[in-house]
């Protein structure tokens, strides 16, 4: 699963980053299905005023996710244009010694690979009812990459960090609009300092492409996406959790249960970290007709910072399920994709439902718990289907 990247490699790749990046247009369309995102051929435009792209369920058919098919999330513009001979990474706050580091610095430093699964906080929120404001992701906003770069400690290690560093901030090169917030998270610093959290600088072996954070991202496996923010500029080490927008009120869940369409007491939240477990159907697709008997039915299943155990299958609407096969290639914080082969007994409508068991004894719940930003929607995954004669 470890794919060296040499230093001249990492070089070269940058002038093509930027060439392709000089070719990436603002885009305008209306969010819908199949429009040619250039280099994204085939994925569903979430939103359009900042580039949103859903990867089409029928792509959940390969343990590592081609970038073509890997989910795009902004939270505002993507940087319109970029020097990469002048771009530096800073590092200050509770160290000893303030560092800027340049890309052919940040080349230098000892490179690792961890495959990760990535997925949006909010993917699945269009599933979520009552309804809840936000993008309307279904099952795609997540993907499984293997990202490569220095471990976020070892430049932690070279600034010193104090004793009073307790959260590490990520700021990125994102063109804020107008009065928007700018996009800045934290992390505490026992997640910071963990040998598989990363400096990115490459995804499936090649130069991060603009939409995933050229030239350089945090990596925080296991995490909700937000936490990895890309387009990197600076780090810095805090004594305590960022105070910003996207970290109070968003990205946060209530530590109560809420009843549906109601408020929550900002004071009474927690950051949303590590994913939960989540399973979802790839194929067949829901509302489709099939006349295959045999039928294989297939999808991907992951679980954050745990593994994936057991998945089941139930072609009744949840009255029986029995398990699927769990795929061979597997990894600490990958997804796990599995399959069933079904033999329908007759024509006729059917439901089908899966769900995920981890190896910390959590099971999907038939209905997700309710929040007002629909985070971490992770309800049984279910697709209705018609049977042919």
């Amino acid at each position: 699963m470890l794919k060296t990247i040499t230093r001249r490699g990492f070089l070269t790749g940058i002038s093509g980053g930027i060439a392709a990046a000089a070719l990436v247009p603002r885009f305008t369309w209306a969010a819908e299905r199949g429009v040619e995102v250039p280099g994204k051929a085939g994925m569903i435009v979430r939103s359009a005023r900042f580039l949103d792209l859903e990867m089409p369920a029928e792509f959940f058919s390969s343990w590592i996710t081609p970038v073509p098919h890997f989910f795009v999330r902004n939270h505002m513009h993507e940087p319109s244009t970029f020097d990469a001979d002048n771009w530096k990474l800073s590092i200050s706050g509770e160290v000893e010694r303030p560092l800027s580091i340049s890309l052919r610095e940040l080349a230098k430093v000892d490179a690792h690979t961890i495959t990760n699964t990535l997925e949006c906080a909010g993917n699945g929120r269009g599933f979520q009812q009552p309804k809840v404001p936000g993008v309307q992701w279904q099952r795609g906003a997540v993907g499984t990459a293997r990202f490569t770069g220095p471990r976020l400690r070892d430049i932690l290690q070279r600034a010193g960090i104090k004793a009073s560093g307790k959260h590490v901030m990520f700021r990125g090169l994102d063109e804020v609009p107008g009065k928007v917030p700018p996009f800045i998270r934290s992390i505490p610093i026992e997640k910071a300092t963990d040998a598989d959290t990363l400096i990115a600088t490459h995804m499936n072996g090649a130069v991060l492409a603009r939409h995933h954070g050229f030239p350089a991202r945090a990596l925080v496996p296991g995490w909700i996406g937000a936490a990895s923010c890309k387009w990197l500029t600076e780090i810095k080490v805090l004594d305590q959790e960022f105070d910003g927008n996207f970290m109070k009120p968003g990205y946060r869940m209530p530590n109560q249960l809420i009843s549906p369409g109601g408020e929550v007491n900002s004071a009474d939240t927690h950051a949303i970290t590590s994913l939960g477990v989540k399973s979802v159907i790839a194929q067949p697709g829901d509302g489709s007709s099939v006349s295959s008997r045999p039928l294989r039915i297939h999808g991907a299943a992951w679980a954050g910072e745990a593994a994936v155990a057991r998945l089941e299958i139930s072609t009744d609407g949840g009255t029986t399920w029995r398990d699927a096969r769990l795929g061979s290639q597997q990894a600490r914080y990958a997804w796990r994709l599995w399959d069933h082969v079904w033999r329908p007994q007759e024509p006729g409508e059917y439901t089908i439902m899966c769900r995920a068991t981890d190896d910390q004894g959590r099971t999907q719940p038939q209905s997700a718990a309710w929040n007002p930003s629909g985070y971490l929607y992770n309800a049984v995954d279910q697709v209705k289907i018609h049977v042919l004669a």
